[in-house]
Protein backbone atom coordinates (compact mmCIF):
# COMPACT_ATOMS: atom_id res chain seq x y z
CA UNK A 1 0.00 0.00 0.00
CA UNK A 2 2.60 2.32 1.13
CA UNK A 3 4.59 1.83 -2.50
CA UNK A 4 0.97 2.53 -4.39
CA UNK A 5 0.43 5.83 -2.64
CA UNK A 6 4.60 6.64 -2.90
CA UNK A 7 3.94 6.48 -6.68
CA UNK A 8 0.68 8.50 -6.84
CA UNK A 9 2.54 11.17 -4.67
CA UNK A 10 5.63 11.04 -6.82
CA UNK A 11 3.35 11.78 -9.78
CA UNK A 12 1.80 14.73 -8.15
CA UNK A 13 4.42 17.17 -9.66
CA UNK A 14 3.77 16.94 -12.84
CA UNK A 15 0.06 18.57 -12.31
CA UNK A 16 1.60 21.36 -10.68
CA UNK A 17 4.84 21.76 -8.57
CA UNK A 18 2.71 23.91 -5.98
CA UNK A 19 0.17 21.44 -5.40
CA UNK A 20 2.61 18.76 -5.21
CA UNK A 21 4.16 20.81 -2.05
CA UNK A 22 0.90 22.02 -0.30
CA UNK A 23 -0.51 18.03 -0.48
CA UNK A 24 3.17 16.72 1.03
CA UNK A 25 3.33 19.65 3.76
CA UNK A 26 -0.48 18.79 4.94
CA UNK A 27 0.29 14.69 4.71
CA UNK A 28 3.98 15.55 6.70
CA UNK A 29 1.88 17.56 8.83
CA UNK A 30 -0.92 15.31 9.62
CA UNK A 31 1.29 12.22 10.40
CA UNK A 32 3.90 14.26 13.10
CA UNK A 33 0.78 15.70 14.61
CA UNK A 34 -0.27 12.39 15.33
CA UNK A 35 2.17 11.66 17.14
CA UNK A 36 2.38 14.88 19.06
CA UNK A 37 -1.54 14.83 20.19
CA UNK A 38 -0.93 11.24 21.51
CA UNK A 39 0.56 12.76 24.53
CA UNK A 40 -1.71 15.12 25.37
CA UNK A 41 -3.90 14.84 28.23
CA UNK A 42 -7.52 14.36 28.17
CA UNK A 43 -9.88 17.69 26.94
CA UNK A 44 -13.21 18.36 26.45
CA UNK A 45 -12.30 18.83 22.60
CA UNK A 46 -12.39 16.27 20.14
CA UNK A 47 -9.35 14.46 19.54
CA UNK A 48 -9.84 14.64 15.90
CA UNK A 49 -10.36 18.21 15.98
CA UNK A 50 -7.11 18.63 17.84
CA UNK A 51 -5.09 16.22 15.91
CA UNK A 52 -6.59 18.17 12.68
CA UNK A 53 -5.85 21.70 13.90
CA UNK A 54 -2.11 20.73 14.89
CA UNK A 55 -1.43 19.29 11.55
CA UNK A 56 -2.83 22.63 9.99
CA UNK A 57 -0.33 24.73 12.46
CA UNK A 58 2.42 22.37 11.24
CA UNK A 59 1.64 22.96 7.77
CA UNK A 60 1.34 26.53 7.42
CA UNK A 61 -2.49 26.25 6.01
CA UNK A 62 -6.00 26.68 6.83
CA UNK A 63 -7.33 23.78 8.56
CA UNK A 64 -10.26 22.72 6.17
CA UNK A 65 -7.71 22.94 3.35
CA UNK A 66 -5.36 20.20 5.28
CA UNK A 67 -8.93 17.96 6.02
CA UNK A 68 -9.87 17.60 2.46
CA UNK A 69 -6.41 16.89 1.80
CA UNK A 70 -6.15 14.45 4.60
CA UNK A 71 -9.61 12.94 3.61
CA UNK A 72 -8.42 12.46 -0.26
CA UNK A 73 -5.29 11.08 0.16
CA UNK A 74 -5.55 8.94 3.61
CA UNK A 75 -9.27 8.10 3.72
CA UNK A 76 -10.30 7.56 -0.25
CA UNK A 77 -7.78 7.01 -2.07
CA UNK A 78 -6.33 3.98 -0.89
CA UNK A 79 -10.02 1.97 -0.58
CA UNK A 80 -9.53 0.94 -3.84
CA UNK A 81 -6.44 -1.08 -2.78
CA UNK A 82 -7.08 -2.19 -0.01
CA UNK A 83 -8.34 -5.96 -0.64
CA UNK A 84 -4.92 -6.16 -3.14
CA UNK A 85 -3.01 -5.69 0.23
CA UNK A 86 -5.04 -7.82 2.29
CA UNK A 87 -2.31 -9.51 4.81
CA UNK A 88 -2.49 -13.42 3.73
CA UNK A 89 -4.30 -15.60 6.05
CA UNK A 90 -6.57 -12.43 7.23
CA UNK A 91 -10.13 -13.84 6.16
CA UNK A 92 -9.28 -17.77 7.38
CA UNK A 93 -8.28 -16.74 10.94
CA UNK A 94 -11.46 -14.15 10.86
CA UNK A 95 -13.60 -17.44 10.18
CA UNK A 96 -12.17 -19.23 12.49
CA UNK A 97 -12.86 -16.96 15.05
CA UNK A 98 -16.35 -16.36 13.81
CA UNK A 99 -16.85 -20.11 13.73
CA UNK A 100 -15.71 -20.66 17.29
CA UNK A 101 -18.42 -18.16 18.59
CA UNK A 102 -15.58 -15.24 19.32
CA UNK A 103 -16.75 -11.53 19.30
CA UNK A 104 -14.46 -9.80 16.90
CA UNK A 105 -14.38 -6.24 16.93
CA UNK A 106 -11.94 -3.21 15.05
CA UNK A 107 -10.39 -0.02 16.67
CA UNK A 108 -8.11 2.03 15.37
CA UNK A 109 -6.73 6.01 15.64
CA UNK A 110 -8.33 6.59 11.93
CA UNK A 111 -12.34 5.56 11.31
CA UNK A 112 -12.35 2.15 10.13
CA UNK A 113 -15.91 1.10 8.81
CA UNK A 114 -15.29 2.61 4.70
CA UNK A 115 -11.28 0.62 5.15
CA UNK A 116 -13.58 -2.42 6.65
CA UNK A 117 -15.96 -2.41 3.57
CA UNK A 118 -12.95 -2.18 1.06
CA UNK A 119 -11.02 -5.10 2.47
CA UNK A 120 -14.01 -7.51 2.37
CA UNK A 121 -14.31 -8.18 6.48
CA UNK A 122 -16.93 -5.73 7.66
CA UNK A 123 -19.34 -9.08 7.99
CA UNK A 124 -17.22 -9.90 11.29
CA UNK A 125 -17.27 -7.17 13.06
CA UNK A 126 -19.45 -6.63 15.99
CA UNK A 127 -17.72 -3.53 17.02
CA UNK A 128 -16.05 -0.43 15.13
CA UNK A 129 -14.19 2.48 17.25
CA UNK A 130 -11.90 5.31 16.11
CA UNK A 131 -10.45 7.16 17.98
CA UNK A 132 -12.51 10.13 17.48
CA UNK A 133 -15.79 8.88 18.44
CA UNK A 134 -17.44 10.51 20.93
CA UNK A 135 -17.59 7.43 23.19
CA UNK A 136 -13.93 6.92 22.95
CA UNK A 137 -12.05 10.87 22.20
CA UNK A 138 -8.50 9.45 22.99
CA UNK A 139 -6.02 8.44 20.30
CA UNK A 140 -3.69 5.03 21.30
CA UNK A 141 -1.83 3.91 23.56
CA UNK A 142 -4.55 5.83 25.92
CA UNK A 143 -6.66 3.04 27.03
CA UNK A 144 -10.40 4.79 27.01
CA UNK A 145 -10.46 2.71 23.27
CA UNK A 146 -9.79 -0.69 24.54
CA UNK A 147 -12.19 -0.34 27.16
CA UNK A 148 -15.12 1.10 25.26
CA UNK A 149 -14.90 -2.39 23.33
CA UNK A 150 -14.91 -4.19 26.21
CA UNK A 151 -17.90 -2.62 27.58
CA UNK A 152 -19.55 -3.15 24.23
CA UNK A 153 -19.03 -6.70 24.65
CA UNK A 154 -19.50 -6.81 28.37
CA UNK A 155 -16.59 -8.40 28.70
CA UNK A 156 -13.68 -7.73 31.19
CA UNK A 157 -10.55 -6.88 29.84
CA UNK A 158 -8.64 -10.07 30.73
CA UNK A 159 -10.94 -12.11 28.37
CA UNK A 160 -10.07 -9.69 25.27
CA UNK A 161 -7.22 -10.01 23.28
CA UNK A 162 -5.88 -7.03 20.86
CA UNK A 163 -3.72 -7.75 17.71
CA UNK A 164 -1.77 -4.69 16.75
CA UNK A 165 1.35 -4.20 14.76
CA UNK A 166 3.29 -1.12 16.78
CA UNK A 167 4.30 -2.20 20.28
CA UNK A 168 4.84 1.47 21.29
CA UNK A 169 1.03 2.33 20.81
CA UNK A 170 -1.05 -1.02 20.43
CA UNK A 171 0.76 -2.93 22.97
CA UNK A 172 1.12 -0.04 25.41
CA UNK A 173 -2.13 0.86 24.85
CA UNK A 174 -4.18 -2.47 25.57
CA UNK A 175 -1.92 -3.24 28.00
CA UNK A 176 -2.64 -0.34 30.29
CA UNK A 177 -6.55 -1.41 29.76
CA UNK A 178 -5.37 -4.73 31.08
CA UNK A 179 -5.53 -6.34 28.10
CA UNK A 180 -3.04 -9.52 26.37
CA UNK A 181 -2.14 -8.33 23.12
CA UNK A 182 -0.50 -9.87 19.92
CA UNK A 183 2.24 -7.49 18.08
CA UNK A 184 1.89 -9.22 14.56
CA UNK A 185 5.02 -8.49 11.90
CA UNK A 186 8.42 -7.93 11.44
CA UNK A 187 8.40 -5.23 14.18
CA UNK A 188 6.99 -7.89 17.19
CA UNK A 189 10.23 -9.95 16.05
CA UNK A 190 12.58 -7.16 16.31
CA UNK A 191 11.91 -6.27 19.53
CA UNK A 192 12.10 -7.99 23.47
CA UNK A 193 8.60 -8.24 24.44
CA UNK A 194 7.25 -7.89 28.09
CA UNK A 195 3.55 -7.19 27.10
CA UNK A 196 3.06 -8.98 24.50
CA UNK A 197 3.19 -11.93 21.97
CA UNK A 198 4.65 -11.59 18.27
CA UNK A 199 4.07 -13.09 15.50
CA UNK A 200 4.94 -13.64 12.07
CA UNK A 201 1.64 -13.29 10.03
CA UNK A 202 -1.28 -14.21 10.76
CA UNK A 203 -1.72 -18.32 10.26
CA UNK A 204 1.43 -18.71 13.23
CA UNK A 205 -1.45 -16.26 15.06
CA UNK A 206 -4.38 -18.77 14.18
CA UNK A 207 -2.17 -21.50 15.65
CA UNK A 208 -1.26 -19.93 18.63
CA UNK A 209 -5.04 -18.96 19.91
CA UNK A 210 -5.44 -22.92 19.08
CA UNK A 211 -3.04 -23.51 21.44
CA UNK A 212 -3.95 -21.37 24.33
CA UNK A 213 -7.99 -22.44 23.63
CA UNK A 214 -7.20 -26.09 24.22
Amino acid sequence: MRLRMAASLLLLPLRGPRRALRVMKHLRGYRDALEEVRDWPASEVNVATAHLNRAAELAGDDPERVRATVEDWFMKRPLPHLKNCRRTGLVELLEQLRDDSCQIGFFSDYPVEDKLDALGIREFASVCLSAGDPSVNAFKPRPQGFARACESWNLLPAEVLYVGDRPEVDAAGSTAAGMRCVIIGSRGRAESPETFFPVADFAELGTLLKQWTQ
